[in-house]
């Protein structure tokens, strides 16, 4: 599989309207071109990328490959090299590994966006006309660091050892700047994220690799019967963080058979469904951890999680879900939640779902 661009021609139509000339190097919007010799900061953006251990020069080539899925971060989350300095009118490569995917490539400016892939030696290309800085990002593994820079040209950068040629990123959550991703200190809790407790709610889940930030999103889709633990036996991603406020939508791949949506402590469950593109969704208020299990397929490692605001954070500790007590009334009943609320917006019920929740039924508004 290769593709010299993952953005469909009408996409490419809009853009260009948008953008005449857009460019990768632009750190405002897209197709803005910066001065040769201005400097850019590279610190934040790399404070949580383990393998960013400077600038590799590959100028004087036209042609330049990166890697994608590296070992770095804790597993095959990185792009190889994570900043290479190329010249003007070079043509970058991104060729896929095959490991820890699904990986893409997104520009943070929207200037070029790669499909999701994980087949081995697939590639997507874009070509670096103008001088500047492109920062750029795998949209379902930023939280965990994987995230690169092309700087194009004669362009002054500080990488975190404070000069161009840098040394390793540390390994802070702090300082994410990735355009709806959240820095850990927004409106879903103080300080720096913390990694929550899950106690042990992911042991034996095959595709469980770390919590991914989804925040600055007002809805989050999670894929049904997406490939792991042995099969399409998978909540995809397993674990997530999102703001408050925001709508989950868990979305049937329509593979694995009959799968559901089930609260483990919190009230809440789905009808049990098969056909791809079902949905069922919550909106999710407070702050706090919400773990969910897909009941016939459960022992098989087919478990997930939300993470709503930093809940650890917040509290000091690990906060953990018994912190947060929650019940569902009906799809248009009143809602009892004390501190964490999470509202049912979008659910094919079943009729006798009633039967199935704890205590009575509420009239609706």
């Amino acid at each position: 599989m290769s593709t010299d661009d993952g953005i469909d021609e009408g996409r490419r139509t809009v853009m260009k309207t948008l953008a005449i000339g857009a460019t990768a190097g632009g750190l405002g919007a897209a197709g803005a071109r910066p001065a040769a010799a201005q400097s850019t900061d590279l610190s934040d953006w790399f404070s949580n990328v383990g393998n960013a251990d400077g600038v590799v020069d590959e100028t004087g080539e036209s042609e330049v490959t990166v890697e994608v899925g590296v070992q770095a971060n804790n597993g095959a989350f990185g792009f190889g090299p994570a900043a290479v300095r190329v010249d003007p009118g070079t043509k970058v490569v991104w060729e896929w590994t095959g490991e820890g995917t699904p990986h893409n490539v997104v520009a943070d400016d929207g200037s070029y966006e790669s499909e999701m892939i994980s087949e081995a030696g697939a590639t997507f290309s874009h070509t670096f006309e103008s001088e500047g800085v492109s920062k750029y990002l795998c949209v379902p593994h930023q939280a965990m660091g994987m995230k690169g820079a092309v700087i194009v040209g004669d362009v002054d950068v500080t990488v975190p050892s404070g000069g161009s040629t840098g040394t390793a990123a540390g390994g802070s959550a702090a300082g994410n700047e990735t355009s709806g991703s959240g820095s850990g200190s927004g409106s879903g809790g103080g300080g720096e994220f913390t990694e929550p407790d899950y106690d042990g709610w992911f042991d034996g889940v095959g595709n469980y690799d770390g919590t991914v930030d989804r925040t600055g999103q007002d809805e989050v889709t999670i894929e049904v019967g997406a490939e792991g633990n042995g099969g399409p036996f998978a909540f995809s991603p397993a674990a997530v963080r999102v703001d408050p406020g925001t709508t989950v939508v868990w979305e049937w791949t329509g593979k694995g058979g009959q799968h559901n949506v089930a609260g483990e402590s919190h009230d809440f469950e789905s009808p049990m469904q098969g056909s791809e593109g079902d949905t069922y969704a919550l909106e999710f208020d407070g702050e706090g951890v919400v773990k969910y299990a897909c009941t016939p397929h459960e022992a098989a490692g087919m478990k997930g999680a939300v993470v709503v605001g930093n809940p650890a954070g917040a509290s000091g500790s690990g906060a953990g879900i018994d912190l947060f007590e929650t019940s569902l009334w009906g799809l248009a009943g009143a809602i009892v939640a004390a501190p964490f609320v999470a509202s049912q917006v979008v659910a094919n019920r079943r009729k006798d779902d009633d039967d199935r929740r704890r205590g009575p039924r509420q009239p609706a508004d």
